[in-house]
């Protein structure tokens, strides 16, 4: 017996295994008509692909059903890109699809993803190398077709946000023979000019009528441009490879206009709020410092040469009126004094004695007498009243014994403060 036997299961792996060495067979494009598509409730989808010459088992399952952009049915022209691979319980082989594209965009699209990979690894769809979209400007700068709906949209959306912006437009092919390269000497054209921003784009289409910005030439241009560019290519869902490079994608040509030009009534609202809230602030202040320059002049006002000189004056009134009432009473404690003073003298005054009908008696010399034992008849004496003055000679002396423990007086001033008082008796 032959040793070179195999199991049925050893050959169908041995084939599986060649089937997925091949470099070709894991990464495929295959293009034929649906047939025997079966929606399986597992989300798998199962299909045949044919041509006139022959047909392959197909299935996508339904992990990559995001590969599927629209639904797929039978009689649909389409190009799969997959892997093939043998199913070894079977032993049959089949295509694993990961995505599914409808016969046209198929090598379109490989192109696409080609020169996308290519320009990524370049870098440029590097966040750094994006500029900044202006807040406020002034200049619009538009490169597209001159009669599209998106420069319509354009012009309606910009007019309505801010009828000041100034609108220039680079009149380009957007789509055919020539397409790229229009649009590639637009961008240079308005980056030389000098506008603020830069809106590159068209209306949506298929992707053979996008493919103008697909191209290499377009990208490069949007690269090199020194004004920032918002690209602007198709609908929502379209992506091109301008939208990769370009410093900021929009998904439409409105959406656009929105971006680029700023809305000049939202911008109105908040310097009007700006100027109400000034306004505020200005007024607080103004009554801040209206309060301050008040209670200043207040005090000025009590610092002017006048109030100075008045309140001098009411302070010199007040003054007066202290040393008046100050004056007053020292001149009726002095004058109490003096009352007590003259109460105390005029009880000693000898004119007080005399008024009370005493005399004052004084030798020849002048000299006070006292002590009538110092008298000798025949001696003269001066007696002085109250009105005038008599001279009297002794006759008799007599001594009134009630005196003599008392120091007879020995003399004493001249003056009338001082001397002996006759009395009445």
């Amino acid at each position: 017996m032959n040793k070179n036997v195999y199991s049925v299961s050893q050959v169908n792996s041995y084939i599986k295994n060649m089937f997925a060495q091949d470099f070709m067979m894991n990464r495929i494009y295959v293009k034929g008509e649906v047939s025997n598509c079966k929606y399986h409730p597992t989300g798998h989808i199962y299909f045949t692909l044919k041509d006139p010459g022959g047909a392959i088992q197909a299935v996508l399952f339904s992990r990559d059903r995001k590969g599927l952009a629209f639904p797929m049915k039978n009689g649909d022209d389409v190009v799969v890109l997959g892997t093939i691979a043998v199913y070894e319980r079977d032993g049959k082989y089949q295509l694993y699809a990961k995505e599914i594209l409808l016969d046209g965009a198929g090598v379109l699209y490989q192109r696409f993803e080609a020169l996308k990979q290519e320009l990524e690894d370049m870098g440029m769809f590097a966040a750094e190398y994006k500029q900044p979209i202006p807040r406020y400007v002034k200049k619009v700068g538009i490169v597209t077709a001159s009669t599209g709906a998106a420069i319509r949209d354009i012009q309606n959306i910009a007019s309505r946000r801010n009828p000041y912006v100034q609108l220039i437009l680079y009149p380009a092919l957007v789509q055919g023979e020539g397409a790229a390269s229009s649009i590639a000497e637009g961008i240079s054209a308005l980056d030389d000019y000098g506008v603020d921003v830069m809106i590159v784009g068209r209306g949506g289409g298929s992707m053979e009528d996008l493919w103008a910005f697909n191209e290499e030439l377009v990208a490069r241009a949007i690269f090199n441009c020194q004004t920032p560019v918002i690209s602007a290519v198709g609908h929502e869902t379209d992506f091109t490879i301008a939208d990769f490079v370009a410093d900021l994608r929009a998904p439409t040509p409105s959406a656009a206009a929105e971006l680029a030009v700023y809305d000049i009534r939202e911008l109105l609202e908040q310097l009007a709020g700006y100027r109400l809230i000034l306004n505020q602030n200005i007024s607080h202040c103004l009554e801040v410092w209206r309060e301050r320059l008040r209670h200043k002049g207040e005090q000025m006002s009590f610092l002017t040469p006048q109030n100075q000189i008045r309140d001098k004056r009411q302070r010199c009134a007040d003054i007066q009126i202290q040393l008046a009432d100050l004056m007053e009473q020292k001149i009726l404690k002095l004058r109490h004094r003096m009352e007590l003073c003259a109460g105390g003298l005029e009880g000693a005054s000898p004119l007080q004695k005399l008024s009370q009908g005493y005399a004052f008696v004084s030798d020849k010399s002048g000299r006070a007498v006292l002590d009538a034992a110092a008298l000798k008849p025949g001696d003269l004496l001066n007696v002085d009243f109250l009105k005038g003055r008599v001279q009297a000679r002794v006759e008799n002396v007599t001594v009134d014994d009630r005196w003599k423990e008392e120091e007879p007086y020995a003399g004493g001033s001249t003056g009338e403060d001082a001397g002996g008082a006759v009395g009445r008796d």
